[in-house]
Protein backbone atom coordinates (compact mmCIF):
# COMPACT_ATOMS: atom_id res chain seq x y z
CA UNK A 1 0.00 0.00 0.00
CA UNK A 2 1.24 3.49 -0.87
CA UNK A 3 0.08 6.37 1.32
CA UNK A 4 0.57 9.99 0.22
CA UNK A 5 0.55 12.49 3.11
CA UNK A 6 -0.64 15.91 1.98
CA UNK A 7 -0.83 18.77 4.46
CA UNK A 8 -2.56 21.93 3.27
CA UNK A 9 -0.61 24.31 5.49
CA UNK A 10 2.86 24.04 3.95
CA UNK A 11 5.04 26.99 4.96
CA UNK A 12 7.30 27.38 1.91
CA UNK A 13 4.51 26.88 -0.62
CA UNK A 14 1.12 27.69 0.96
CA UNK A 15 -1.75 25.49 -0.18
CA UNK A 16 0.75 23.21 -1.93
CA UNK A 17 -1.45 20.13 -2.56
CA UNK A 18 -4.03 22.30 -4.33
CA UNK A 19 -1.61 24.39 -6.37
CA UNK A 20 -2.21 23.89 -10.06
CA UNK A 21 0.34 22.16 -12.22
CA UNK A 22 -0.62 21.94 -15.86
CA UNK A 23 -4.19 22.81 -14.91
CA UNK A 24 -4.51 19.99 -12.36
CA UNK A 25 -4.01 20.00 -8.57
CA UNK A 26 -0.55 18.88 -7.51
CA UNK A 27 -1.93 16.13 -5.27
CA UNK A 28 -3.74 14.62 -8.26
CA UNK A 29 -0.47 14.42 -10.21
CA UNK A 30 1.27 12.73 -7.27
CA UNK A 31 -1.54 10.21 -6.72
CA UNK A 32 -1.86 9.27 -10.39
CA UNK A 33 1.89 8.93 -10.77
CA UNK A 34 2.10 6.63 -7.74
CA UNK A 35 -0.76 4.49 -9.02
CA UNK A 36 0.71 4.26 -12.50
CA UNK A 37 4.02 3.01 -11.06
CA UNK A 38 2.32 -0.33 -10.46
CA UNK A 39 4.26 -1.06 -7.26
CA UNK A 40 1.47 -0.72 -4.67
CA UNK A 41 -1.78 -2.70 -4.55
CA UNK A 42 -3.57 0.41 -3.34
CA UNK A 43 -2.84 4.15 -3.29
CA UNK A 44 -4.37 6.32 -0.57
CA UNK A 45 -4.07 10.07 0.00
CA UNK A 46 -3.86 11.02 3.70
CA UNK A 47 -4.74 14.65 4.28
CA UNK A 48 -5.95 17.13 6.89
CA UNK A 49 -8.20 18.94 4.40
CA UNK A 50 -11.45 17.73 2.80
CA UNK A 51 -10.74 19.82 -0.30
CA UNK A 52 -7.48 17.92 -0.85
CA UNK A 53 -9.33 14.63 -0.42
CA UNK A 54 -11.85 15.78 -3.00
CA UNK A 55 -9.09 16.43 -5.57
CA UNK A 56 -7.72 12.91 -5.05
CA UNK A 57 -11.13 11.33 -5.35
CA UNK A 58 -11.81 13.40 -8.47
CA UNK A 59 -9.14 11.34 -10.27
CA UNK A 60 -10.28 8.05 -8.76
CA UNK A 61 -7.82 7.76 -5.86
CA UNK A 62 -9.10 6.97 -2.39
CA UNK A 63 -8.52 9.59 0.31
CA UNK A 64 -8.66 9.58 4.11
CA UNK A 65 -9.11 12.76 6.15
CA UNK A 66 -6.78 12.34 9.12
CA UNK A 67 -6.30 14.25 12.33
CA UNK A 68 -5.30 17.82 11.64
CA UNK A 69 -2.13 17.92 13.71
CA UNK A 70 0.72 15.59 12.81
CA UNK A 71 4.39 16.18 13.50
CA UNK A 72 5.44 14.73 10.14
CA UNK A 73 4.20 13.15 6.96
CA UNK A 74 5.23 9.73 8.26
CA UNK A 75 3.07 10.27 11.35
CA UNK A 76 0.11 10.93 9.06
CA UNK A 77 0.91 7.77 7.10
CA UNK A 78 1.06 5.81 10.34
CA UNK A 79 -2.46 6.94 11.27
CA UNK A 80 -3.81 5.54 8.02
CA UNK A 81 -1.76 2.34 8.20
CA UNK A 82 -3.16 1.66 11.70
CA UNK A 83 -6.76 1.60 10.46
CA UNK A 84 -8.30 -1.90 10.44
CA UNK A 85 -9.11 -1.76 6.74
CA UNK A 86 -5.41 -1.40 5.91
CA UNK A 87 -4.07 -3.92 8.41
CA UNK A 88 -3.32 -6.64 5.88
CA UNK A 89 -0.46 -4.92 4.07
CA UNK A 90 3.03 -6.27 4.72
CA UNK A 91 4.84 -3.17 3.45
CA UNK A 92 3.68 0.45 3.60
CA UNK A 93 5.18 3.03 1.24
CA UNK A 94 5.15 6.73 2.10
CA UNK A 95 5.17 8.74 -1.14
CA UNK A 96 5.67 12.39 -0.28
CA UNK A 97 2.87 14.64 -1.50
CA UNK A 98 5.13 16.96 -3.47
CA UNK A 99 6.66 14.33 -5.79
CA UNK A 100 4.58 14.38 -9.02
CA UNK A 101 7.36 12.87 -11.14
CA UNK A 102 8.78 10.26 -8.76
CA UNK A 103 10.20 7.44 -10.92
CA UNK A 104 8.58 4.02 -10.59
CA UNK A 105 12.08 2.64 -10.00
CA UNK A 106 12.30 4.72 -6.82
CA UNK A 107 9.16 3.13 -5.36
CA UNK A 108 10.20 -0.37 -6.41
CA UNK A 109 13.74 0.20 -5.13
CA UNK A 110 12.55 1.43 -1.73
CA UNK A 111 10.39 -1.68 -1.30
CA UNK A 112 13.28 -3.91 -2.40
CA UNK A 113 15.51 -2.42 0.31
CA UNK A 114 12.97 -3.45 2.96
CA UNK A 115 12.68 -6.92 1.47
CA UNK A 116 16.48 -7.21 1.77
CA UNK A 117 16.33 -6.46 5.47
CA UNK A 118 16.59 -2.68 5.91
CA UNK A 119 14.30 -1.15 8.53
CA UNK A 120 13.44 1.63 6.09
CA UNK A 121 13.86 1.73 2.32
CA UNK A 122 14.23 4.86 0.24
CA UNK A 123 15.83 5.99 -3.03
CA UNK A 124 18.31 8.51 -4.42
CA UNK A 125 19.28 9.80 -7.85
CA UNK A 126 22.53 11.26 -9.21
CA UNK A 127 22.76 15.00 -8.59
CA UNK A 128 24.76 17.51 -10.59
CA UNK A 129 27.41 19.35 -8.57
CA UNK A 130 25.98 22.75 -9.50
CA UNK A 131 22.62 21.82 -7.94
CA UNK A 132 24.01 20.21 -4.79
CA UNK A 133 24.35 23.40 -2.72
CA UNK A 134 20.64 24.28 -2.84
CA UNK A 135 19.06 23.77 0.61
CA UNK A 136 15.75 22.80 -1.01
CA UNK A 137 17.48 19.70 -2.43
CA UNK A 138 18.10 17.03 0.21
CA UNK A 139 21.32 15.07 -0.18
CA UNK A 140 22.24 11.66 1.20
CA UNK A 141 25.68 10.17 1.83
CA UNK A 142 25.88 6.41 1.34
CA UNK A 143 27.98 3.84 3.12
CA UNK A 144 29.02 0.37 2.10
CA UNK A 145 26.13 -1.70 0.83
CA UNK A 146 24.00 1.35 0.07
CA UNK A 147 23.01 2.19 3.64
CA UNK A 148 22.38 5.85 4.44
CA UNK A 149 24.99 7.54 6.62
CA UNK A 150 23.43 11.01 6.76
CA UNK A 151 20.87 13.24 5.05
CA UNK A 152 21.29 17.01 4.81
CA UNK A 153 20.15 20.18 3.14
CA UNK A 154 23.80 21.25 3.18
CA UNK A 155 26.45 20.31 0.66
CA UNK A 156 27.52 16.77 1.57
CA UNK A 157 30.07 15.41 1.15
CA UNK A 158 31.95 18.70 1.30
CA UNK A 159 34.46 19.04 -1.59
CA UNK A 160 37.60 19.87 0.40
CA UNK A 161 39.90 18.86 -2.45
CA UNK A 162 39.95 20.92 -5.63
CA UNK A 163 40.90 17.96 -7.83
CA UNK A 164 37.82 15.86 -8.41
CA UNK A 165 34.32 16.58 -7.14
CA UNK A 166 32.59 13.92 -5.02
CA UNK A 167 29.50 12.12 -6.22
CA UNK A 168 26.30 13.72 -4.96
CA UNK A 169 23.04 11.87 -4.41
CA UNK A 170 19.64 13.56 -4.31
CA UNK A 171 17.30 11.96 -1.80
CA UNK A 172 13.90 11.22 -3.30
CA UNK A 173 10.63 11.55 -1.41
CA UNK A 174 9.73 7.94 -0.74
CA UNK A 175 10.02 5.64 2.29
CA UNK A 176 9.05 2.00 2.64
CA UNK A 177 8.71 0.07 5.88
CA UNK A 178 7.02 -2.92 7.40
CA UNK A 179 4.35 -1.99 9.98
CA UNK A 180 6.52 -2.90 13.02
CA UNK A 181 9.34 -0.65 11.75
CA UNK A 182 6.86 2.17 11.15
CA UNK A 183 5.52 1.76 14.69
CA UNK A 184 9.08 1.84 16.05
CA UNK A 185 9.81 5.06 14.14
CA UNK A 186 6.70 6.66 15.63
CA UNK A 187 7.79 5.74 19.17
CA UNK A 188 11.19 7.45 18.87
CA UNK A 189 12.07 10.85 20.32
CA UNK A 190 13.15 13.64 17.95
CA UNK A 191 16.90 14.05 17.51
CA UNK A 192 18.92 17.27 17.44
CA UNK A 193 19.90 16.65 13.83
CA UNK A 194 16.29 16.16 12.78
CA UNK A 195 15.21 19.39 14.44
CA UNK A 196 18.12 21.34 13.00
CA UNK A 197 17.75 20.10 9.43
CA UNK A 198 13.94 19.67 9.55
CA UNK A 199 14.35 16.23 7.98
CA UNK A 200 12.21 13.53 9.55
CA UNK A 201 14.37 10.64 8.26
CA UNK A 202 17.16 11.71 10.59
CA UNK A 203 15.11 10.46 13.56
CA UNK A 204 15.18 6.72 12.77
CA UNK A 205 18.75 7.04 11.47
CA UNK A 206 19.87 8.76 14.67
CA UNK A 207 18.32 6.04 16.79
CA UNK A 208 20.13 3.25 14.97
CA UNK A 209 17.49 2.11 12.49
CA UNK A 210 18.94 1.13 9.13
CA UNK A 211 17.89 3.00 5.99
CA UNK A 212 18.66 1.23 2.74
CA UNK A 213 18.94 3.46 -0.33
CA UNK A 214 18.16 2.28 -3.85
CA UNK A 215 20.24 4.29 -6.31
CA UNK A 216 18.83 5.25 -9.69
CA UNK A 217 20.96 5.40 -12.81
CA UNK A 218 19.52 8.69 -14.09
CA UNK A 219 18.86 12.09 -12.45
CA UNK A 220 15.32 12.72 -11.25
CA UNK A 221 13.18 15.83 -11.22
CA UNK A 222 13.09 17.39 -7.74
CA UNK A 223 9.97 17.51 -5.63
CA UNK A 224 7.98 20.73 -5.52
CA UNK A 225 8.86 22.71 -2.42
CA UNK A 226 9.03 26.31 -3.63
CA UNK A 227 7.55 28.66 -6.22
CA UNK A 228 10.66 28.15 -8.35
CA UNK A 229 10.15 24.38 -8.23
CA UNK A 230 6.58 24.85 -9.40
CA UNK A 231 7.70 27.02 -12.29
CA UNK A 232 10.29 24.46 -13.33
CA UNK A 233 7.68 21.71 -13.21
CA UNK A 234 5.37 23.76 -15.43
CA UNK A 235 8.21 24.25 -17.90
CA UNK A 236 8.89 20.50 -17.88
CA UNK A 237 5.25 19.74 -18.67
CA UNK A 238 5.22 22.26 -21.51
CA UNK A 239 8.41 20.76 -22.92
CA UNK A 240 6.91 17.28 -23.02
CA UNK A 241 3.59 18.58 -24.33
CA UNK A 242 1.56 17.48 -21.34
CA UNK A 243 -1.04 19.24 -19.22
CA UNK A 244 -3.84 18.65 -16.78
CA UNK A 245 -5.84 16.72 -19.35
CA UNK A 246 -2.92 14.41 -20.11
CA UNK A 247 -1.33 11.66 -18.13
CA UNK A 248 0.47 12.34 -14.89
Amino acid sequence: MAVIPARLGAERLPGKPLRLLGGRALIAWVALNARRAGVADEVVVATDAPEVAAEAERVGVRAVVTQERHASGTSRVAEVAARPEYGGYGVVVNVQGDEPFLPAAALAGAVAQVERGADVGTAAAPLAAEAAAAPSVVKVVLGAGGRALYFSRSLIPYPRRADGAPRYWQHLGVYAFRPPALARWMALEPTEAELAEQLEQLRPLGHGMSIGVATLAEPALPGIDTEDDLRRAEAYLRARGDGGAGRA
